[in-house]
């Protein structure tokens, strides 16, 4: 069984579109939630990731796991591959 991977974003914003890049890259099904001028939305996404605002923020089995920078140290370093493979 696959991991639930969830990724809030912004339709032009740069990094979310190099994260969803990497996870596509993977073959990584995952559910968007686009969040353009939605401030309730924004809201709720931040209480999920302890306060932070920025995007992309993305959760791996509803573990916050970072943004875009956050997801490819984590390729980099060997590790997200493993929490890709860790179903939910």
């Amino acid at each position: 069984m696959a991991s639930k991977v969830e990724i809030y974003t912004w339709r032009t914003c740069p990094f979310c579109i190099r994260a969803k890049a990497l996870l596509d890259k993977k073959g990584v099904e995952y559910t968007e939630y686009s969040i353009d001028g939605d401030e309730a939305a924004r809201a709720e996404m931040s209480q999920r990731a302890n306060g932070k605002r920025s995007l992309p923020q993305i959760f791996i089995n509803d573990q916050h796991v970072g943004g875009c920078d956050d997801i490819h140290a984590l390729n980099a370093q060997g590790k997200l591959d493993q929490l890709l493979q860790t179903a939910s």
